[in-house]
């Protein structure tokens, strides 16, 4: 059967991304591990396994964590490396402590994987495998990764401050963050939708409860009875500052679609969140989502697999820790 000209344009341009997206890192691969330690991927799915049966919200820290660690530096295993007395880690950055968390997850794969393969798995594949796995478990869809990554070096506390966005931040503002990152616009709303699973603590949100700007107390953009349940959850004068709420309240440990279905009803928990709202084409993208949960899951595995190649280490550049807290 002889193929239309329409269809050969539609064949070639995907031909053409194939081709680009094989030449980015390219010394990444499925299977890189397939003849050094063939079990790599199935150890590290059973210890994700077996903590998120222990506790659901550990797959939501863990899709966090890949995503602090390659915002910082690139997927190099640097939100792992623990402080020392002349240094500050990633990990004991505001954004990161204590808020962050599934590196005892990690410290077990990396220790059942030195027991079978010594000094051959990396610690920041296993952050890579460990998100997808989460993904998977959480009922997103499953996707291959890539792997060959190397573990950096270096991890400074300063630069998680720098790289990651807060969730303070406007449409505007997470748009050029992940731009900076080479992520398009698309790319950050469907990302964003990580936030149907898990939770967060009251102080990133408060704000919008009790401060929000010089003239009113409350974000006008946040459904009132929401906002009444939260300040329940929140009080204004609690003392205890690790108080946490679901990030999606409907299926707080199921990767749906639920948080775009909660932003058009204005219950977004962030003011990132909500922010998508506030511009005509992340509008669309969030109604679209919110719509076909396919779509959303099929645009989220390649977007987490395009963000796992984010300044990667490979070839001699850096090395495999022997143990993912300190460098060798």
């Amino acid at each position: 059967m002889k193929m239309s000209p329409k269809w050969s344009v539609h064949v070639f341009v995907i031909l053409i991304v194939v081709l680009l997206c094989t030449s980015v890192n390219s010394q990444l691969q499925v299977g890189f591990y397939r003849n050094s330690c063939s079990s790599a991927e199935l150890i590290v799915k059973d210890e994700v396994r077996k903590s998120v049966l222990k506790d659901t919200g550990v797959a939501a820290g863990l899709v966090r964590m890949h995503f602090h660690d390659c915002f910082v530096r690139g997927c190099d295993a640097s939100v792992l490396i623990d402080s020392t007395s002349s240094n500050t880690a990633e990990k004991d950055s505001p954004v990161n402590n204590p808020s962050l968390r599934g590196f005892e997850v990690i410290d077990n794969a990396k220790a059942a994987l030195e027991s079978v393969c010594k000094g051959i798995v990396s610690c920041a594949d296993i952050v890579a495998f460990a998100a997808r796995d989460s993904v998977e478990i959480s009922g997103g869809l499953g996707y291959d990764v890539p792997s060959g990554r190397r573990d950096g070096r270096i991890s400074l506390a300063s630069e998680a401050l720098t790289n990651l966005p807060p969730p303070t931040f406007t449409v505007n503002q997470l748009t050029q963050s992940f731009a900076n990152k080479g992520f398009t616009q698309e790319e950050m709303v469907t990302l964003s939708g990580a936030h149907t699973i898990g939770r967060s603590r009251c102080t990133s949100f408060s704000n919008r409860l009790y401060n929000f700007s010089g003239t009113m107390s409350q974000d006008p953009s946040l459904n009132p009875m929401y906002a009444a349940q939260l300040k329940q959850q929140c009080p204004q004068d609690g003392t205890n500052p690790n108080l946490v709420v679901p990030m999606n309240p409907g299926s707080p440990s199921i990767a749906d679609t639920g948080y775009y279905i909660d932003i058009l009803r204005n219950r977004g928990l962030f003011t990132s969140d909500q922010t998508l709202l506030s511009d005509p084409a992340t509008a669309s993208q969030v109604n679209q989502n919110a719509k076909t949960p396919k779509l959303w899951k099929t645009n989220f595995a390649a977007a987490m697999v395009k963000m796992g190649q984010i300044g990667v280490l490979t070839a001699s550049a850096g090395e495999i820790r022997a143990n993912c807290r300190v460098v060798n």
